[in-house]
């Protein structure tokens, strides 16, 4: 049978395609990318003639239709994104399942990701990590992924737009507080790399008002570890009045004693309602 190869490719720098990632690309039949445009250029850096086909988040659903028929044929695909691996915050799982379905192998080509790369470089601690991908531009699920993000104990990894990292840096202080340590990675392995570390203060006041260029990689430390004992009641129930005092809402004054008393949300959220009563 013919096989589909989940092929990862640069960042920004052609010279970090493997080996083995180019020798693939250089054998089959069909090129299945993103943006056929930026992945002929890649092609072109190898000597690679592959037939280019686009396949992206609104490609129609007769697409892989398409390519199971190249497949169907004997002749291997190449799945590729504009840059690093796909189905990382890419399209291809649809494709992938259908593939398989279909019965033909499926094999990783694997290499470069912005996920490995900016967290390699944070100094955050990578053994465990939360990813996040691209998280809702407003609405209530960016509420509820970024709460958990900053009560997470491990590193939480964000993909953000050049123009929407200042908002994100700002929500992140008022979830997390401007004390937590926090890294923005831009334009990983590019001419224009820069991988800013900080607090999330610090950075929020950075980027507030700039909007950055090029792609965009924020990382949110871990929160701090529970104390081993329960937080003075009489304190907290002092920072959440501290809180409330300076307009956060019930919802967001809970959520910050959450972060910073180790509170469970249920605990937290009684706190701040029993100062009504």
């Amino acid at each position: 049978m013919a096989t589909l190869f989940v092929v990862a490719t640069p960042l920004g720098n052609l010279q970090d395609l493997t080996a083995r990632a180019a020798e693939v690309l250089r054998s089959v039949d069909t090129v299945a990318a993103e943006d056929t445009r930026r992945s002929g250029i890649l092609l072109a850096h190898i000597g690679a003639s592959p037939r280019l086909l686009s396949f992206h988040a609104h490609s129609p659903a007769r697409r892989i239709d398409t390519l199971l028929a190249v497949l169907d044929g004997q002749r291997d695909v190449a799945l590729v994104s504009d840059a690093g691996t796909p189905l990382i915050s890419d399209p291809g799982a649809e494709l992938v399942r259908a593939v398989r379905a279909a019965g033909h192998e499926v094999v990783p080509i694997p290499g470069p990701s912005a996920v490995a790369t900016a967290l390699s470089a944070a100094g955050l601690g990578g053994d465990r990590y939360l990813f996040l991908g691209f998280v809702p531009r407003k609405g209530s699920e960016r509420r509820r992924l970024l709460e958990r993000a900053a009560s997470e104990p491990w590193p939480v990894v964000i993909f953000e737009a050049p123009g929407r990292v200042g908002a994100l840096l700002a929500d992140l202080v008022e979830l997390a507080g401007p004390d937590r340590s926090a890294v923005v990675a831009r334009e990983l392995t590019k001419i224009h790399e820069e991988i800013r570390t900080g607090t999330t203060g610090t950075l929020a006041a950075a980027y507030a008002g700039t909007e950055p260029r090029g792609e965009v990689t924020v990382i949110l430390g871990g929160a701090p570890e529970a104390p081993s004992t329960a937080p003075d009641p009489a304190v907290s129930r002092a920072r959440a009045e501290e809180l409330l005092a300076s307009g956060l809402s019930r919802r967001d004054t809970a959520a910050r004693l959450g972060s910073e008393f180790g509170l469970g949300r249920n605990e937290a959220y009684r706190i701040v309602t029993d100062l009504g009563s």
